[in-house]
C-alpha cells in the first residue's frame, strides 16, 4: 500500500487536543449494535456522539480552536453561523471560556436549537432563510468588529479537534478495521481520518476510512472526481448537520489523501436508520448523525472485521422527528396509505376495517369519499392508512384485501 501524505495536523497535534479538550468533552460510549452486526456479516459498534456535551461532535473542534486563541483575541470575542450543532458547540466553549460569542443563525432555526444556543450564553442573530446568509453576516461581523470568526469545519485546529475523536475510538476498540464517518464540509471526517492514519500506521495497522453524504448534499464526490473542491447545488434534505455545497481547502485535501471511499444515502435511507436506531439501539440520532447506519442498511458498506459507525449527533427537532418516523415507517413498508375503491352501500367500511384487523394489521386514520377522478357514480373511494409490521406483512395484508373482491392500490 502507497505511505499516505500527511496532511494538516500531525499526531502531536491531536494528542495535545485531546488534552485540551477533556476539558470541556467527556469519553462517549461505544455500544455493540447485534443488528447492524448481522447485516453487515461483522461485528459493529455504534460510537456515540450524539450522547456528548451539546448533543454532537461539534464540541471537540470549537473547543481546541477558541482555547487556542491569544489573549487579544479571546478579549474581541468570537463569532460563528450555524443552523445548530456548531452554534451550540461555539457557545458552549466559550462560555466555558469566559469569551463573548455571538452566532448568526437561520431565520427558520428549530427552536430547541436556538434555545440551547441562547442558554449556553450566547448572543445569537437571526438573519436570513439559509445558512449562506448567517456565514456572510457572520463573517461582515467579524471584520467590523474584530471578532474572531471561528470557522466550522476549514481550520487545522478545528480538525485537531475533532480527530480526537478518532484517537478515542482506537483506545476503546483497539482492533477496529473500518471507521464510518458522516461528512458534511469534511471536518469531522478529516480529523478522524488523520489521526487514526496516523496512529494506525506507527502500530502497524490498516483501518478503513468510509465517508457518507446525504446523496442530496454530496459535494465530496464530485469534487474528488474533478480534483479540486467544487461547490454544488444543495436539494432540500432532512440531513440539515451535514447539508454542505463545498468541501472546505483543508479538509478536502486530508480527505482525498487520508480517506478510502465515500458513498451516498437517501432521504428514505437516512429516515429507517433513524427508526432503526430509535428500536433497536434505544437511540435518539439526527438523521445527519445516522447517516452512517443507512449506508449499512443500503449495501453501501462493505467491511469485514470490526467496524465502528460514528453517530455524529443527536440534535433533533421533536416536531422534525414525528415526520421522520413517519417518513421512515413508509419507507420500510410499515405504514402504508391504500386508496380502495368500494361499492356505495352501507357495511363497506366496516367489512375492509375487519379485513385489516384479521390480517393483525392496524387502521390509524380513515377517509371515506364520493368524490375523485375514475371514480363510478356508484362508488365511493376508502383511504386507509394502516400500520404493518413490514414489507412482508404489508404483501399478506394486501393479497388479504384482494381474496375478498377488493382492489387495493398503495398512494405514494
Amino acid at each position: 500500500m502507497p505511505e499516505r501524505v500527511v496532511t494538516g495536523p500531525t499526531l502531536a497535534d491531536f494528542e495535545e487536543a485531546r488534552t485540551r479538550v477533556s476539558v470541556a468533552a467527556k469519553v462517549t460510549p461505544m455500544e455493540t449494535s447485534r443488528f447492524l452486526s448481522d447485516i453487515l456479516g461483522s461485528p459493529v459498534y455504534l460510537k456515540c456522539e450524539n450522547l456528548q456535551r451539546t448533543g454532537s461532535y461539534k464540541i471537540r473542534g470549537a473547543y481546541n480552536r477558541i482555547s487556542r486563541l491569544t489573549d487579544l483575541e479571546k478579549s474581541r470575542g468570537v463569532v460563528a453561523a450555524s443552523a445548530g450543532n456548531h452554534a451550540q458547540g461555539v457557545a458552549y466553549a466559550a462560555r466555558e471560556l469566559d469569551i463573548t460569542a455571538t452566532i448568526f443563525m437561520p431565520v427558520g432555526v428549530a427552536l430547541p436549537k436556538l434555545q440551547a444556543t441562547k442558554d449556553y450564553g450566547a448572543h445569537v442573530v437571526l438573519r436570513g432563510h439559509t445558512v449562506d446568509e448567517p456565514l456572510r453576516a457572520a463573517a461582515e461581523f467579524a471584520r467590523t468588529t474584530g471578532a474572531v470568526l471561528i470557522h466550522p469545519f476549514d481550520h487545522a485546529d478545528v480538525v485537531a479537534g475533532q480527530g480526537t475523536l478518532g484517537l478515542e475510538i482506537l483506545d476503546q476498540r483497539p482492533d477496529v478495521d473500518t471507521i464510518v464517518v458522516p461528512i458534511g464540509g469534511g471536518g469531522l471526517i478529516s480529523g478522524v481520518a488523520s489521526a487514526v492514519k496516523q496512529r494506525a500506521a506507527q502500530l502497524g495497522r490498516i483501518v478503513k476510512i468510509i465517508g457518507v453524504q446525504a446523496a442530496n448534499a454530496a459535494p465530496y464526490p464530485i469534487s474528488l472526481k474533478r480534483g479540486a473542491p467544487t461547490e454544488i447545488t444543495i436539494v432540500p434534505t432532512i440531513a440539515d448537520g451535514i447539508a454542505v455545497s463545498k468541501p472546505g481547502e483543508l479538509n478536502f485535501a486530508i480527505v482525498r489523501d487520508m480517506v478510502d471511499e465515500v458513498v451516498t444515502v437517501s432521504e428514505d435511507d437516512m429516515a429507517q436508520a433513524l427508526l432503526v436506531l430509535l428500536e433497536r439501539a434505544k437511540l435518539v440520532v439526527e438523521p445527519a448523525g445516522a447517516a452512517g447506519v443507512a449506508a449499512i442498511l443500503s449495501g453501501q458498506i462493505t467491511a469485514s472485521g470490526t467496524t465502528v459507525v460514528i453517530l455524529s449527533g443527536g440534535n433533533i427537532d421533536p416536531l422534525m422527528m414525528e415526520r421522520v418516523i413517519a417518513h421512515g415507517l413508509a419507507a420500510s413498508e410499515r405504514y402504508l396509505k391504500l386508496r380502495i375503491p368500494l361499492p356505495d352501500r352501507p357495511g363497506q367500511l366496516a367489512r375492509t376495517a375487519a379485513i385489516v384487523a384479521e390480517s393483525n394489521a392496524n387502521v390509524v386514520e380513515v377517509l371515506h369519499t364520493r368524490h375523485g377522478n375514475g371514480m363510478q357514480i356508484s362508488q365511493v373511494e376508502l383511504e386507509l392508512h394502516i400500520e404493518t409490521r413490514g414489507p412482508e406483512h404489508a404483501e399478506q395484508v394486501l393479497d388479504r384485501l384482494r381474496e375478498e373482491g377488493y382492489e387495493p392500490r398503495i398512494d405514494f
